[in-house]
């Protein structure tokens, strides 16, 4: 919601809102920005909707007694969701929708510098903070640019998807998340037959049986058949370095999966006529995006990361890369929403009595509940019972205090902690309070 704010405060609209996190006190720094930049911050109960409001705009986590919108009926002012305004600022542009249920926030963020860096002044909305454009005064979720030219992530997890109408069309992955796979497959074949060019990934094993309609389609991945291709893989601590036709590449961020990412975004800038060498120039510079395998820090040898991920995919990712560069990994992974812990139990508990060895530690907190009106017949807590029973070393913690607490007990030099969770920005706080807690108690 916030970069679509920022957007239509650039073009020129009065611009408010409210959010969840503000009235409990949480995510100050984006509030703070949004303030100074001009966009006021209201009290989720109705206090911000007046009369001289042309619309509300809502995310799809909005339910229908929201105060909010109950204010906008009583005054009857229109009601838009989130998606359907964004989709009429993108669809008369010049645009590039990057969706897929994996990596599409990086790849977006990557897009962003390869386009700006290529002169093409792009406008960018993005669901995570890109750390080439966050600063003091802006969040970083958002680029605005004066050309015709605009990039967006585009999610698949409400439905929203179908749209968009891209003039390049980006799918990083299909696999289940948020909605059984027969129900993605539906939307990605909307997206598909709604942008005009395609770029897709074919070492996804779902993209490589999809029948492709007969338009200008470029491909990427690690196999030999693959257009846009990275050869000569070198990894190193904390990045990589590879070829894509004949040019040298390197990047900062870890990882496959992140090799992958960089290559969707260079075959979506290709096909806007971006040069390989100027996006192996942009990428050499690209710092990332907030929680995604964020290192926090390091302190006595013992490294601490603050991740995103929530699905199995995005889990087994993060926990392969942590793996290559360190000793035992001790993972604090906090469930996100009961639907969606309900829906990816198996698949969660599978990954994590395949990811987390003998040696590692899980703990769990309880899960993460925003509000609303759903069902809470889950508690990491069962999640936790299962895993045991599988032999996995995973703890049911509900305060992070007594995580923290047992971090410091069994942690040692050449460690990682890897923090893991979606929507919940005060993680990235407590990475940072394990991280000073590590350092102050002289782990040596």
């Amino acid at each position: 919601m916030s970069p679509l704010a920022q957007v239509l405060l650039a073009r020129g609209h009065r611009v408010s809102g409210s959010d969840r996190n503000l009235d409990r006190g949480t995510n100050h720094p984006l509030f703070q920005k949004l303030s100074r930049l001009g966009i006021a911050c209201f009290p989720q109960d109705g206090s911000g909707v007046t009369e001289a409001a042309s619309m509300v705009v809502i995310s799809s986590a909005i339910e229908e007694d929201n105060p909010d919108v109950q204010k906008a009926r009583e005054l009857g002012i229109p009601i838009i969701q989130r998606a359907s305004l964004l989709s009429i600022l993108f669809n008369e542009r010049n645009g590039t929708a990057i969706a897929g249920t994996n990596g599409k926030t990086t790849v977006t963020g990557m897009a962003t510098l390869i386009m700006d860096r290529a002169g093409l002044d792009p406008t960018v909305v993005v669901g995570g903070y890109m750390k080439n454009y966050a600063s003091e005064s802006r969040p970083g979720n958002v680029r605005i640019g004066r050309s015709d030219v605009m990039c967006i992530e585009a999610d698949e997890s409400d439905g929203t998807l179908a749209y968009y109408r891209p003039k390049i069309g980006v799918i990083t992955s299909i696999s289940k998340d948020h909605k059984p796979l027969e129900a993605l497959m539906g939307l990605f074949l909307i997206f598909i037959q709604n942008s005009a060019r395609l770029v897709i990934n074919v070492d996804c094993p779902v993209l490589s049986k999809v029948k492709l309609p007969p338009k200008e389609t470029l491909t990427y991945g690690l196999q030999e058949k693959a257009q846009i291709r990275a050869t000569d893989i070198v990894y190193k601590t904390w990045g990589s370095c590879f070829r894509v036709g004949g040019v040298n590449f390197e990047l900062k961020v870890p990882g496959r999966h992140n090799i992958l990412n960089a290559l969707a975004a260079v075959a979506a800038c290709s096909m806007g006529s971006v040069t390989l060498e100027k996006a192996a120039e942009a990428l050499g510079e690209f710092q990332g995006i907030g929680r995604r395998l964020d290192l926090v820090g390091e302190t006595h040898g013992i490294k601490v990361i603050d991740d995103f991920a929530h699905n199995p995919d995005k889990i087994q990712a993060a926990l392969e890369t942590v793996k290559q560069g360190s000793g035992r990994v001790f993972v604090v992974y906090q469930p996100h929403g009961f639907g969606p812990t309900k829906f990816m139990k198996e698949e969660l508990i599978e990954v994590f009595s395949r990811a987390i060895s003998k040696e590692d530690a899980l703990f769990m907190p309880e899960i993460l509940y925003l509000g609303g009106t759903a069902r809470k017949d889950i508690s990491s807590q069962m999640l936790v019972q299962e895993l045991v029973t599988r032999g996995v070393n995973a703890h049911y913690l509900p305060e992070r205090s007594h995580i923290l607490g047992l971090l410091m007990a069994e942690v040692r030099p050449g460690d990682t902690v890897l923090v893991m969770g979606a929507r919940d920005d005060t993680l990235t706080d407590f990475c940072h309070e394990i991280l000073t807690s590590l350092h102050r108690n002289g782990h040596n």
